[in-house]
């Protein structure tokens, strides 16, 4: 079930509206201190849906929305759930969003 709700949630992350977008993300923000490590099945399949194109975002409320997500996975994750799709990422990123991926696998 965890697999169907997400599934579905990370659309929002990618929603064209950004007040849906930026609200998701900041909801996603929440939940990661609730859920920790009962993300991990799910985790692959959100990082790409809450970097790719947020990290890039013009508008600064996106952007930061997508920098504290990424702070409470660092926060409240184990890093070794996180190295894979953190490298994955910051390989294939570009612009502001590879230079934070990057900083943040260092």
């Amino acid at each position: 079930i965890l697999f169907q709700i997400f599934d579905a949630f990370k659309c929002r992350l990618h929603d064209s509206n950004s007040k849906v977008n930026q609200v998701a993300l900041e909801t996603m923000h929440k939940m990661i201190p609730l859920l920790k490590a009962k993300l991990s099945p799910v985790i692959n399949m959100l990082i790409p849906a809450m970097v790719d194109n947020n990290l890039n975002s013009k508008n600064p409320g996106i952007y930061a929305a997508a920098t504290n997500v990424i702070q409470a996975l660092c926060q409240h994750l184990d890093n070794y759930l996180l190295l894979q799709p953190f490298c994955t990422k910051a390989q294939f990123l570009n612009g502001k969003a590879k230079q934070d991926m990057t900083e943040k696998l260092a």
